[in-house]
């Protein structure tokens, strides 16, 4: 009511791998994917006179996931700034990436961002569409693990962590307890395996991002800027920015996120800018 504009909580101990959560309201859960989640994003607009400046990780994970398997697949396509999800299933399905059809880059893409989630034939088969079969997926997901080997031995060694030392610890050291995978319950084993591995991977993102949001906030400051940090949507952070200041902003933000970290492969941030959020992403 004092002035007219939204005000979310954000938690640092909200969710378990470290992630920032929301709430009253929960910015973070207002969908973009559909065209009416669009259509709403549209409705949060930055103050009069200013412009909204988004700046989210490409890729965060999937980056992380070659910098700590150290994959030499993984990271050379990351190197040299392919489209990833076509330059994985050029490898998986052995085809010139040239020649690599929608339906293998779908498919390699689904296997790319499920493999951290432990993906199933079945899941996978599901997402693939009605006529993809739970051996063809099982086949896809096996040269996937084939091909990327330093993957498959990354995900193992997180989980044989959990089982030795009780936690899984994120790339800056920040331990969760994995209790899950000494259940006798086989699900519950299951999941706690799950969890250790997007524990590690999810969890050093969201290292990352908070590393970024002190980098952001003492530029600002030292600049004596305007600007104000207005939002945090996982990988993502949102400005609300004078015009006067949106070319240095738009020019500084992506350096900052990129340089909190030194990683094998590059850590690159995507900038857009608009009247409303939606524009800005």
């Amino acid at each position: 009511p004092a002035d007219g504009r939204v005000h979310a909580s954000f938690h640092q101990l909200g969710a378990a791998t470290g992630r920032l959560s929301s709430s009253d309201p929960n910015l973070q859960n207002i969908p973009i994917r559909t065209g009416e989640g669009r259509e709403i994003r549209k409705a949060f607009k930055p103050a009069p006179g200013f412009v909204f400046v988004s700046a989210d990780y490409s890729q965060i994970e999937l980056r992380l996931l070659a910098h700590l398997s150290g994959d030499p697949g993984l990271g050379e396509a990351f190197r040299r700034g392919e489209d990833i999800h076509r330059a994985v299933a050029a490898q998986t399905f052995g085809v010139p990436i040239e020649q690599v059809t929608d339906e293998q880059r779908s498919a390699a893409k689904m296997v790319n961002f499920g493999i951290v989630y432990g993906i199933t034939p079945w899941g996978l088969a599901r997402r693939l569409g009605p006529d993809a079969s739970v051996e063809h997926a099982t086949r896809i997901i096996h040269d996937y693990k084939a091909r990327f080997q330093r993957i498959q031995s990354f995900l193992e060694a997180c989980v044989e962590q959990a089982k030795a030392d009780g936690f899984v610890a994120t790339m800056l050291g920040r331990r969760r307890p994995i209790p899950q995978v000494h259940s006798r319950n086989p699900a519950e084993r299951a999941l706690g395996e799950r969890m250790a591995i997007n524990t590690v991977v999810q969890g050093s993102a969201a290292d990352l991002i908070k590393l970024a949001m002190v980098a952001v906030q003492d530029w600002l400051e030292q600049e004596k800027l305007g600007t104000l940090m207005v939002m945090q949507v996982h990988d993502e952070l949102v400005l609300d920015v004078p015009q006067a200041e949106l070319a240095l902003v738009k020019e500084k933000l992506p350096q900052l996120m990129a340089g909190v970290a030194e990683l094998k492969v590059p850590l690159v941030a995507e900038v857009g800018a608009g009247a409303n959020w939606e524009e800005a992403h």
